[in-house]
């Protein structure tokens, strides 16, 4: 009948869109109204005070006293909390994953200390016990945003291990006769690079608008110089706070775009195939 009607029998028995398909197919109004409503909820305070900062507020940023030095340290810190935070935490989270994958709980509730406990403690405590030499250089608040960074950036790296078959790789690697450090350098870094990028992106960001310690360490970074700065010139106090925010956030954009380009350029995930043959038996 179906056929004699010029209706194909496929057209007839074609099953009607089940209700899922339907939502799916409406306008996902309600994202948007949340996404409008957060929009506006940091917009409208950054136009208030670009408002009240004033175009020529922002020039005279750049002229202040004090400004290059305090930018500078600032960038510095950052450098060296990265560079260190990454030295650290990812051979340790990779050994805790792959030889004693029972303390993970305990490092999870470990990393979590500096959170709850008050920066000015850890501050107080760190020049009680800190070397003469580290006191009198500013490379002692590197260390101490190591250990405010450490939540932020072993979480990173844990989730991209969960999310990687770990012993696995390293098993087949070893099998094919690389020592560890190569399996390490060729293979599992490699596939931490999203991972190591969200640690990197947290923990600049932390560094570029830490307070506490670097006032009560009588360092003057860059967010120390715009509170004390602020007593003197109130429109150019505020350029600078959005110049800065500015700022981090096109340093962050920019890590996050190299990062995501290397990724494009060597491919998704590494496998064993970047272990050569020169790389058998160690060396």
């Amino acid at each position: 009948m179906a056929a004699i009607a010029g209706v194909a029998p496929e057209q007839a028995a074609a099953p009607a869109p089940s209700r899922a398909a339907r939502r799916r197919e409406r306008p996902q109004f309600w994202r948007w109204a949340v996404l409008i409503l957060v929009g506006i909820y940091f917009a409208v305070p950054l136009y208030a005070a670009f408002k009240f900062a004033g175009v020529r507020a922002f020039p005279q940023v750049f002229s202040q006293a004090g400004f290059g030095a305090a930018f500078a340290l600032s960038i510095r810190l950052a450098v060296i909390t990265t560079v260190i935070t990454l030295l650290l935490l990812v051979p340790t989270t990779v050994y805790v994953h792959l030889r004693l994958p029972g303390i993970r709980r305990l490092m999870e509730s470990i990393t979590i200390l500096p959170i709850v406990i008050p920066p000015i403690v850890l501050i107080v405590g760190v020049l009680e016990i800190a070397p003469g030499f580290l006191k009198a250089s500013a490379n002692l608040l590197g260390l101490e945003y190591v250990v405010l960074a450490m939540p932020f950036a072993y979480r990173s790296l844990d989730a991209g291990l969960r999310a990687l078959d770990l012993k696995t790789l390293v098993e087949a690697s070893g099998s094919l006769g690389a020592r560890m450090h190569v399996t390490l350098w060729r293979v599992i870094l490699p596939n931490l690079r999203t991972a190591m990028l969200s640690a990197v992106v947290l923990t600049v960001a932390l560094v570029l608008g830490e307070f506490t310690m670097a006032s009560l360490d009588l360092y003057q970074t860059f967010p120390v110089w715009i509170v004390n700065f602020e007593q003197s010139s109130g429109p150019v106090s505020v350029a600078a706070s959005l110049l800065a925010l500015f700022v981090t956030w096109i340093f962050l954009m920019l890590i996050a775009t190299l990062g995501s380009r290397r990724g494009k350029a060597g491919g998704s995930s590494v496998t064993l195939f970047s272990v050569s043959r020169r790389d058998i038996g160690g060396s």
